[in-house]
């Protein structure tokens, strides 16, 4: 299923997080099969660049920074 592919992604991201800040602080990296596919200045890029060698649904994009505020999502309702 894509879902636990994106998961496992995320998790390996996790999992490598402070040696990938090392590398790519700043950046949002396309992570694909466990692999970063590319670092780019924005998701625009990033997004644009993994649709063109990537199939969607087998990859992830996430800003690379410390913390975990990257990756910590505020959801509102109109509701």
């Amino acid at each position: 299923m894509a879902e636990d592919l994106i998961h496992n992604e995320f998790l390996y991201y996790l999992a490598h997080q402070d040696e990938f800040v090392d590398k790519y602080n700043g950046k949002v990296i396309v992570l694909s099969n466990h692999e970063v596919i590319g670092a780019y200045a924005t998701y625009g890029e990033a997004h644009v660049e993994a649709r063109k060698k990537l199939t969607p649904g087998t990859y992830i994009l996430q800003l690379c920074s410390p913390g975990t505020q990257a990756y910590t999502i505020r959801a509102h309702s109109r509701l």
